[in-house]
């Protein structure tokens, strides 16, 4: 886990079309191959649970944030329904769309061949009426530090599902941000999960992008799909070792190992060992630490950035109270990655049952967004805000 990651481009290069658009000055382009692409579903691909009706959806329901829109805009495409959504992000401080949602929107509509009513800054009504997923290579510059892992999960699962082309993503903006999976959750965590699910996607980083200054850049290889697997976590694995990183960008060395040792000596305590490498990153600036428990049936990572004023101390204790939390729970799944498992396992042939650490509103409200698309029974047992498990049938 670190920087070294990069860019393989084994990928056949086919001839490509060029088309672009802006997302408040920031350029989102495409490059979708001629001679492959597989408009709308591919062949065979089973219709029959999607209800063809306009979906009618409150941005107010539930947690009422930015996952209503990029959950409605992925189901949107892979069900081949129109959506209306009012009241976007009602519950959030700055009410309707900000750069980094309506990149998802622009990429969403990118990818789809979209018809789309209401996509500017501020807006808090969308109509969004999808095409055909094309396969292809596109980029999305967010523009800011908006979190470029939103807008690949927004994006990726159409990608995979309803063509039969590979695809590629290059997206820049922010690629460790708060509020957001950063890269190295999508790398050990999230790919992994995927891959369990039968979904083959890789993500690599060029450069890194801290809040505000944003300029990351992130890849993501995308395999189509025939079908994606259930998934049956219910057994708690003992975790007696933690991994990670500590890391700077643009910042005194002696930040990283702070967070280095408190995350250590609070692991400790709990009779977990911990080796915490420590790392000075390009650019920035900005701060890390990650935590990797791969004793779990799938590596899970916690992670905490740097802010101003934020004391090294308080990073490492935001990134080890969560994974303690986790731990305590003795529920294989975190609550992070439920949120983003939970819509492909919508679609997944076989029945799925998995314990979660933490039944949270944005958890119920994805699930919600999901009934709304898709006939498919997703049950609790549990109390939100309690350890539960999530049925799907």
């Amino acid at each position: 886990m670190s920087l070294r990651s990069r860019r393989d481009d084994k990928n056949s290069r086919q001839p490509s079309f060029y088309a672009r658009c802006e997302v408040n000055g920031a350029l989102i382009s495409h490059h979708v191959a001629e001679t492959n692409a597989s408009p709308g579903p591919r062949p065979g691909r089973a219709l029959s649970p999607y209800n063809f009706a306009m979906v009618e959806l409150d941005g107010a329901m539930g947690e009422g944030g930015g996952q209503i829109l990029r959950s409605s805009l992925a189901l949107s495409l892979i069900t081949q329904q129109a959506f209306r959504l009012t009241n976007i992000r009602a519950n959030r401080d700055k009410p309707g769309l900000r750069p980094q949602h309506l990149a998802s929107v622009r990429a969403a509509a990118a990818i789809g061949r979209a018809s789309v009513n209401g996509d500017a800054i501020g807006s808090r009504e969308l109509i969004f009426a999808p095409g055909p997923v094309i396969p292809g290579k596109y980029r999305f510059a967010i523009g800011t530090a908006g979190a470029t892992a939103l807008v690949l999960q927004t994006v990726y699962l159409p990608l995979v599902w309803q063509t039969a082309q590979p695809s590629e993503l290059t997206l820049e903006g922010g690629t460790h941000v708060d509020h957001a999976p950063c890269f190295h959750f999508l790398e050990t965590t999230w790919q992994a999960y995927l891959e369990r699910m039968g979904i083959h996607v890789r993500v690599a980083m060029d450069r890194i992008g801290f809040y505000p200054r944003g300029g990351g850049v992130l890849h993501a290889f995308l395999q189509p799909v025939e079908r994606i697997r259930g998934l049956k976590l219910t057994h708690w694995e003992r975790v007696t070792v933690a991994r990670g990183i500590s890391a700077v960008a643009g910042l005194p060395d002696h930040i990283a190992r702070r967070q280095a040792r408190r995350a250590g000596a609070k692991l400790r305590d709990q009779g977990i060992s911990a080796e915490i490498a420590t790392e000075e990153w390009n650019g920035g600036p900005g701060t890390m630490l990650a935590l990797v428990f791969q004793e779990a049936p799938i590596p899970t990572l916690f992670f905490a950035l740097g802010a101003r004023g934020k004391p090294a101390e308080a990073v490492a204790d935001q990134a080890v109270d969560e994974a303690i939390a986790w731990i305590r729970s003795e529920a294989p799944v975190d609550p992070h990655s439920a949120d983003q498992i939970v819509l492909p396992l919508a679609l997944a042939t076989e029945p799925s049952e998995f314990g979660v650490s933490a039944i949270t509103r944005h958890l119920t409200t994805n699930v919600e967004v999901i009934r709304r698309f898709l006939t498919r029974d997703i049950s609790f047992a549990g109390n939100e805000g309690d350890v539960g498990v999530v049925r799907i049938r």
